[in-house]
């Protein structure tokens, strides 16, 4: 026999942001808490909307397994009050009790306890062990530290156990909230309580009151919704599963509408309309269908996040979601969140104008009025510094097709925007807007696209710039970053990184790898930073990290591109037999060396054939390696060293190294230490596992 479990924790509005969290945080308690009493659930189903989180557990076991416990006693020579102070603290009888190596054990039998009985116990431990990221207390009770805590205000409890109400009596422990089987549903749509009978009626019973209560039907219905307003309206929706979501955590009845808005709003920049819609609106924006020609539209368009605007015209059309089901279809809703929206759009218009009247290089004067950091001075200080870094990689033709004076001129303005009106209301278009300013004053487009990019990338999924000026700009800017920070000993610690340097490192990473840049970011401890941050680069690429760190060790290469081709041609040949049987003669021969010590000694003895052959190869071998390094041919270096595996081999299997002759010893080891050191012009192969 088992039993089904509902609990519904019914409150004031939970801010779409933690419900997410708060479904996790219930069924890790829930779980935890059964598994302290030995109670295994079956299907546990978690949800929840702004008003309540609910629980529903299948298949519990109506009674607990009994225990049997042996309990340890006094030793049998203990006085005779220990013992009765023993039987009295148990509850146990003198004819209870065995005698085992001289000490009393008793065995007790502890009965299974009525899973309603468990349950009642766990809703107490859940209410009050639940972690917010954000709680109040409330009531009566609110002065008392041990006062209930929720996120908002709790309203109502819901505690039914295959259809029975569980945990009458416990409104003490809830500010006078009884558990029953009443709760309510949509605020506008329905009154008066519902009556919930068990775990089968909760979810249509709501529903018919208004309320949809799994969080992935209403996300669905928004999602698929949205779509088909655009696509209805010849438009195509710009995808954003965050907005789906957090418009699911605001509505319990949710109801896409489309509305429009001025289309003079369109000579604002789109990543302006779409974060003024997203951000303080909650709206979906679209898209024309019709990709762009690169004529006809009053701005350039640039990437923004996700799918982004390049080659596509922004739609004046916006999707809002309702959370009723309006009489006259949404209409008055439409209306008034398109007044809401003008507003929003006609300050972006403004903060867009006005910015416009200060040039770009005005605007960067004011950078030296803004700390970047106490040790490194201010912005315009970083700027300076950033503008001579990115002039020289153009100059070096480290960049190539860079031209110098695009890149410093670009540098010179690339922070400009921080201080413009629209940066200081959406500091997520910083750079973006720079970008957008420098094509109004009719600076070069490569300028403009530089500044645009030069945060560029900032994640993982961001796209590498690789325009030439572009990218002497990015690279540039996150260089100085870590420089700096890392001359001052401002480096990350554990999991803590307040200057973001491990992002501009992978960032960094990616431009160099992606536009095959040649020269050496580091030395000493960011080269190492550099190394650590390459790894996890390039372990999604099945790169590995020992053969990372084995190449490192022969002299700090700092080009990151020769490092890599280096990586792959030493993966690839560790991968093959001959790779493989090498590296094992290699352990073998460095095992031998690190144990033993030895004097070169002139040699007047018959080398034995394997000797004069590994000689022989070596010295072969030698030249051939150094030629491929030379020319960057990893490939040929690795198939010159595979020449050295036939050689090895016959040499550890015919060849005895600590021979009785003290001569014929010191020139076999030495033999081993020049085959090591043909090894190592390639890469320490100790730092390789396996």
């Amino acid at each position: 026999m088992s039993g089904d479990f509902l609990l519904e924790l019914r409150s004031e509005e939970i801010p779409a942001r933690m419900q997410a969290g708060a479904r996790a945080e219930l069924e890790k308690l829930f779980r935890a808490e059964l598994r302290s009493r030995g109670v295994v659930p079956g299907a546990v189903t978690v949800w929840s909307t702004p008003r309540r989180l609910a629980l529903i557990a299948r298949d519990l076991p109506l009674v607990t397994d009994p225990v049997r416990e042996e309990i340890k006693g006094p030793r049998t020579s203990a006085p005779a009050a220990a013992l009765e102070g023993f039987l009295r603290k148990t509850g146990l009888t003198a004819a209870q009790l065995s005698e085992r190596d001289g000490v009393w054990f008793a065995v007790k039998d502890i009965p299974g306890i009525a899973i309603g009985d468990v349950l009642r116990d766990v809703i107490v431990a859940l209410v009050r062990g639940f972690s917010w990221p954000k709680s109040q207390r409330w009531g009566a009770a609110s002065r008392h530290t041990d006062s209930l805590r929720w996120v908002r205000p709790l309203q109502g409890i819901v505690a039914l156990l295959d259809g029975e109400v569980i945990g009458q009596g416990l409104g003490a422990q809830f500010d006078g909230i009884e558990p029953g089987r009443e709760t309510f549903g949509h605020r506008f749509h329905h009154a008066g309580p519902i009556v919930i009978d068990g775990v089968d009626d909760y979810a249509p019973k709501l529903h018919a009151a208004h309320v949809i209560v799994d969080q992935a039907t209403r996300e669905a219905i928004i999602r698929d919704g949205a779509h088909r307003l655009a696509a209805e309206a010849g438009l195509e929706l710009v995808a954003d599963e965050a907005l789906v979501i957090e418009n699911a955590g605001l509505t319990e009845w949710p109801v896409p509408l489309l509305g429009r808005f001025d289309p003079a709003f369109l000579a604002v920049p789109p990543e302006v309309i779409q974060l003024t819609t997203r951000i303080n609106q909650k709206y979906f924006i679209a898209t024309e269908v019709a990709r762009l020609s690169g004529a006809g539209h009053p701005h350039p368009t640039l990437p923004l996040e996700g799918e982004g605007f390049r080659g596509l015209r922004l739609a004046n059309a916006f999707v809002c979601t309702a959370n009723i089901a309006a009489h006259d279809g949404g209409a008055a809703i439409v209306a008034g969140n398109g007044k809401v929206l003008a507003a929003r759009l006609a300050d972006a218009r403004f903060f867009w104008e006005q910015d416009q009247k200060t040039p770009l290089a005005d605007h960067a004067t004011k950078l030296a009025r803004i700390t970047f950091h106490d040790k490194l001075g201010s912005l315009a200080d970083k700027v300076a510094r950033v503008a001579d870094l990115a002039e020289w990689l153009a100059q070096q033709g480290v960049v190539p097709g860079a031209d110098p004076a695009q890149a410093r001129l670009a540098a010179e303005l690339c922070k400009a925007d921080l201080v413009t009106d629209m940066v200081g209301e959406f500091p997520e278009l910083q750079g973006i807007m720079g970008g957008y300013y420098a094509r109004a004053e009719g600076l070069p487009a490569a300028v403009a696209d530089a500044i645009r990019d030069h945060y560029q990338p900032a994640g993982p999924s961001d796209p590498v710039p690789a325009a030439p000026v572009s990218v002497a700009l990015a690279l540039a800017d996150k260089l100085d970053t870590l420089r700096g920070f890392f001359a001052i000993n401002e480096k990350p610690t554990g999991s803590k990184d307040p200057f973001a340097l491990r992002r501009a490192a992978l960032g960094a990473i990616r431009l160099i790898t992606a536009n095959a840049l040649r020269l050496s970011v580091a030395e000493g401890d960011l080269l190492a930073f550099f190394a650590e941050r390459l790894k996890v680069q390039q372990r999604e690429a099945g790169v590995r990290h020992d053969l990372i760190d084995a190449v490192l060790a022969q002299g700090g290469e700092g080009d990151l591109v020769r490092l890599l081709a280096r990586v792959k041609a030493l993966q690839a040949f560790v991968g093959s037999e001959d790779g493989i049987n090498l590296l094992a003669g290699y352990k073998r021969a460095a095992n031998i060396l690190k144990r033993e010590s030895w004097e070169p000694q002139a040699q007047d003895y018959v080398p034995e054939p394997a000797e004069t052959a590994l000689a022989a190869a070596l010295a072969a071998a030698a030249p051939r390696v150094d030629g491929a390094l030379g020319d960057e041919d990893f490939t040929a270096a690795m198939a010159a060293l595979a020449g050295l595996r036939a050689p090895i081999d016959a040499f550890f299997e015919t060849v005895t190294v600590n021979d009785a002759d003290a001569n014929k010893r010191a020139n076999r080891l030495d033999l081993l230490d020049r085959f090591r050191a043909a090894v190592h012009k390639v890469a320490d192969f100790s730092r390789i596992e396996g």
